[in-house]
């Protein structure tokens, strides 16, 4: 996480990674990748029959049926979205805040990002209210919106948007004529599968949206980079894959063919993935209730996470404690807690919140030790909150906060 100019607050040049995993790699997937390591060569762009067959068959298990002329892969979904901007031109919205990842690759285009508020009860796509003043301002000013990205499960609020606020958003976005990104990149990281309803848009109005999944979210390492995009079965689906898979052509955006063997490995879902999977997310679940606890504890603000592997918390009612210690935004907020945890929190500023407001992302990989060791035993324990790891991350995450619950409470000015 850099910054342009090392003084001062920006503008920032790199935005936080996914939330990493913090787990060992799945003894499988490395077996696949060693097999597939003797292969030199690139995938064809947008990706070989294996891979996109793979693909099909996860989205027709989840409901939303796909052929193969109407997937694309990708080394990584920064490169599909850049693409897929680029083949639908004119300006993108996206709810404040957003993943930290979808506005630079916009703005690499000379395309311009509008945010739009996010509803109360979850972040990850506009108001549907919201979203109508924007375009229409945005078309007043001479703007010329063609584009929404949304995620019905978050970055970086980790929340997970309810059915009939998809609804209303994704009738909103349509009705004026955008056509809508749903970056489902985290819908397999559901803290309460059983207890919680994702729709994706694309079952709404499969028409009229794209879907787009990075398989860092749940299924592969950061440092193997694929991803795989889901266009309409449409005239107009099919001339937008042509046009991305031109914009992708162009970039040599390619998945390498071993990386390319262990995303259709694991998007075939077999037993070991799967398995590994359904424990993976529930010790992240655990773990973020946990680190929800201790902040929410101190007098911050967070709402519970129902995804992923992070949380999104603002520190605003603490903010008499962060003045007395130098910290006035969230470039200087992330700056002390990242020092204070040993542990990244970057700013909201780099999801578009404001650059005032005292709101940092964190992470739950961190917390689940500094060894491959340590991580494994935390996924094989039936109790990872009582590991010593665990208990240390959490004690020194409580502790930091509570000190500036008790801060601020001090600087309270008397009544």
């Amino acid at each position: 996480m850099r910054r342009t100019v090392p003084e001062g607050h920006g503008p920032l040049r790199y935005g936080p990674p996914l939330p990493d995993q913090g787990l060992p790699v799945l003894a499988e997937l490395r077996a696949v990748l060693a097999d597939a390591a003797g292969h030199a060569h690139a995938e064809p762009s947008g990706g070989g029959p294996a891979l996109l067959d793979a693909a099909c068959g996860y989205w027709t298990r989840r409901g939303l049926a796909a052929d193969r002329d109407r997937v694309v892969a990708a080394p990584g979904a920064p490169a599909l979205l850049l693409a897929l901007t680029g083949a639908l031109g004119g300006d993108v919205l996206v709810p404040r805040p957003c993943a930290a990842w979808w506005a630079p690759q916009v703005r690499l285009l000379g395309r311009s990002v509008f945010h739009a508020a996010t509803p109360a009860e979850c972040g990850g796509l506009p108001d549907p209210y919201a979203l109508l003043e924007t375009v229409r301002r945005v078309r007043a000013e001479g703007g010329d919106p063609r584009l929404l990205v949304l995620s019905v499960a978050d970055d970086p609020t980790a929340t997970v948007a309810p059915p009939e606020v998809v609804h209303e958003t994704v009738e909103a976005a349509v009705g004026e004529g955008l056509h809508v990104v749903s970056d489902e990149t985290w819908r397999d990281t559901l803290h309460r599968p059983h207890d919680t309803v994702l729709l994706s848009p694309a079952e709404m109005l499969p028409g009229e949206v794209t879907v787009l999944t990075d398989l860092a979210g749940a299924f592969l390492p950061q440092g193997w980079p694929a991803a795989v995009a889901r266009f309409p079965d449409t005239d107009e689906g099919l001339r937008l894959r042509a046009r991305v898979l031109d914009v992708l052509t162009v970039l040599g955006a390619r998945v390498a063919e071993p990386v390319a063997a262990a995303a259709a490995y694991a998007l075939g879902e077999p037993d070991a993935v799967t398995e590994r999977l359904t424990a993976a997310v529930r010790l992240h679940a655990r773990v973020a209730l946990a680190a929800h606890r201790a902040v929410i504890g101190s007098g911050a603000l967070a709402r519970p996470p129902g995804a992923g592997r992070h949380l999104y918390v603002d520190l605003g009612p603490l903010s008499s404690a962060l003045t007395a210690l130098g910290v006035g935004d969230a470039q200087e907020l992330e700056d002390f807690l990242t020092a204070r945890l040993g542990m990244p929190a970057p700013g909201g500023h780099r999801f578009g919140d404001d650059l005032e407001a005292l709101r940092v992302r964190l992470e739950t990989g961190p917390l689940l030790g500094a060894t491959d060791e340590e991580r494994a035993e935390c996924l094989s324990s039936p109790s990872p909150l009582e590991l010593p790891q665990v208990q240390r991350a959490l004690t020194l995450l409580g502790s930091a906060f509570d000190d500036l619950r008790d801060d601020a409470q001090r600087w309270e000015p008397p009544r």
